[in-house]
């Protein structure tokens, strides 16, 4: 690109979407162009709006040839999710290992209440099929067939499942997330082994940031398919969910507390209480309703602020 193209280029005002934001730079990728290191204006703090990986923006070119831009507006959002953070997203993809390590069904679980409370729809994905027996994949199947998530099982040493996932993965913007060692990044490198962002010529302030594992990231995989990695989690807490509205998040008791013989019941200690009767009879899993009971618990010991 010559200078007097450079110096075109300029002030001029181009759409794309926020693939991550570090160190006070957000890192926009604009389609046939590249990616553009940017800082957002300062009326968004006055505002309280935050960027977000996700968001599409405005921005304005500033150096055409460093890759950098200002980001001057911030296009509507379909929704936004506080942790991760993010915009626009479709689904969010849960991967967990049924083996080395062992699956938290208590971690999983908290990780569906938090997607559903936001209004996100979950894909569970099973990983490391290889190393458990059928019996044990069959028992983890029952724990999750009624919880309102697509569940896979896969094993992405030898790519049996990964197909299935693919296809519910195209077309949408999807959030992978799950503990270490689960195989996130390991069946994401093997969906999509070219995935990445044309980068263009970077500044020295995206070359600063870009390799971080800290931060949420996007990845444009084609034909509409956006995949955002986010950093690994151990421990989920439920501060934004309320004891009285728990039960409503569990899609598997749906059917049954309509017949409830108390309204409000809480299906802890109440008689005649039609969700621990479905648990009784195997209708409802008892692993996933014991974590409820827990959950239950800690929520109403959590002291107010």
């Amino acid at each position: 690109m010559t200078a007097s193209q450079s110096a075109t280029n300029k002030g001029e005002s181009v759409r794309g979407r926020i693939i991550k934001g570090v160190g006070g730079f957000y890192y926009v990728f604009v389609p046939d162009r590249g990616l553009y290191a940017c800082r957002a204006r300062g009326l968004f703090r006055k505002q309280k709006l935050k960027p977000l990986p996700g968001d599409q923006v405005e921005l304005l070119i500033t150096d055409e040839k460093d890759r950098e831009g200002s980001i001057s507006s911030i296009l509507e959002r379909k929704n936004s999710l506080i942790r991760p953070a993010a915009a626009n997203i479709d689904q969010a993809l849960v991967v967990f290992a049924l083996k080395s390590p062992d699956p938290n069904f208590n971690l999983l679980d908290r990780y569906l209440l938090k997607m559903r409370k936001q209004g996100i729809k979950t894909l569970i994905c099973f990983n490391k099929t290889d190393l458990v027996s059928r019996q044990e994949a069959d028992r983890v199947s029952q724990i999750y067939r009624d919880c309102g998530s697509q569940v896979f099982f896969v094993c992405v040493k030898n790519g049996e499942g990964l197909e299935q996932v693919r296809r519910a993965l195209s077309g949408k913007t999807t959030i992978i997330a799950g503990p270490s060692g689960a195989g996130k990044s390991s069946m994401t490198n093997t969906l999509y082994p070219d995935a990445g962002m044309e980068t263009g010529s970077l500044s020295r302030k995206i070359q600063r940031g870009k390799n971080t594992t800290r931060h949420s990231q996007l990845f444009a995989l084609g034909g509409d398919t956006y995949l955002m990695d986010t950093p690994g989690f151990s421990t989920i807490y439920l501060n934004d969910i309320e004891k009285d509205e728990l039960a409503y998040l569990y899609p598997e008791f749906d059917s049954y507390y309509p017949d409830c013989r108390f309204k409000g019941c809480s299906h802890i200690s109440e008689p005649d209480c039609a969700v621990k009767k479905a648990v009784e009879e195997g209708r409802i899993s008892r692993q996933r309703y014991d974590n409820y009971c827990l959950f239950y618990e800690e929520i109403a010991d959590r002291r107010p602020y």
